[in-house]
């Protein structure tokens, strides 16, 4: 316990010496972003009708197909857990420092997330909103308790991945949806932008932990890479939903490998040198992990056979997939 300690405290240390790059950083994140709201993005046309406006979005919203309604409710329930991962990241990142400055922002944009595409499900009726208001109580009354959330290093390394995945989803998804209905197709792409750079944001800061204590760094990197749970986990039916979106070719295995590839080359994993012992495992187990996360998508595409699902959520019509 002492041991876990004094990790913990020198990790801290690390986050404290990197609170000139988090400002930095927030300067270069504010003055490239373009802060957007859920009511102007589903505003009516200036001068035009509210209600036909209203009226045109749920005709074409009804051509959405199921699996893009499925995978529109896991990413919304996905956003929705924001209040967990607030307290996850405050844990650490608490006090009168630049590192709360950040995460308030974080909470402050990550917040419109779920609200948008809340208010596009209302407005839409595209999922059964009871339903959807329901698995989000559940989900958010079942906790996320992570095991990495006593490694601050953990939380970044998370963090980049998770904030990457949910790029893809999100940006994914727009595409596949805005086939029928392209507004939702753009509240997708401003969501999935956002995303990026908090990506960006997260990946950086872990680059410069590992430039500054990279046995440690390197050691908690090699815990969360090989593979990490989203966000939803805890919510209702997250694992048939995920099943969804893997087949609709929104978000897979393939994904998390190509994601975990670019993390080992943005990191330079290979090239990080005067590692002890336990660095240097954490380095080998880090760079196995592509061939690893490949085995696994090769055997799930083999052993996938067509699948008949149906959710509440989406009003319980039954749909297959193959």
């Amino acid at each position: 316990m002492i041991r876990d300690e004094l990790e913990t405290l020198a990790k801290v240390e690390v986050l404290d010496d990197l609170e000139p790059v988090v400002q930095q950083l927030m300067e270069v994140h504010e003055a490239k972003r373009v802060l957007w709201f859920p009511s102007e993005l589903l505003a009516p046309p200036p001068d035009s009708d509210p209600d036909r406006h209203v009226k045109e979005l749920r005709e074409r919203a009804e051509g959405i197909s199921l699996p893009a309604r499925v995978a529109l409710a896991l990413n919304l329930l996905t956003e929705e857990g924001l209040p967990h991962f607030h307290r996850l990241l405050a844990a650490y990142l608490g006090g009168d420092t630049f590192w709360t400055k950040w995460t308030n922002l974080w909470t402050a944009e990550e917040d419109r997330h779920g609200a948008v595409l809340h208010d596009y499900s209302r407005d839409s009726r595209i999922l059964d909103n009871p339903v959807l208001e329901r698995m989000q109580f559940e989900y958010l009354r079942a906790g996320f308790e992570p095991a990495w959330d006593k490694d601050p290093y953990r939380v970044f390394v998370y963090t980049t991945l998770q904030e990457r995945a949910t790029q893809v989803s999100h940006a994914n998804t727009g595409k596949l949806a805005a086939g029928w209905e392209p507004t939702i197709g753009e509240v997708l792409a401003n969501v999935a932008k956002e995303e990026a750079r908090h990506y960006t944001f997260y990946r950086t800061i872990f680059k410069e932990v590992l430039a500054r204590d990279p046995n440690r760094g390197l050691a908690s990197a090699a815990e969360i890479m090989p593979s990490i749970d989203m966000p939803g986990v805890n919510m209702p039916h997250f694992r048939e939903m995920g099943d969804v979106i893997r087949r609709a070719g929104i978000y897979g295995p393939r994904d998390y490998l190509k994601i975990v590839e670019e993390q080992i080359k943005y990191w330079a994993i290979d090239a990080v040198d005067g590692l002890d012992e336990i660095g240097k495992r954490a380095q080998e187990k880090i760079l196995g992990i592509p061939k690893r996360l490949e085995r696994i998508a090769d055997a799930m595409e083999t052993r996938s056979r067509a699948k008949t699902f149906t959710f509440a959520v989406a009003f319980a019509k039954e749909f297959s997939m193959a």
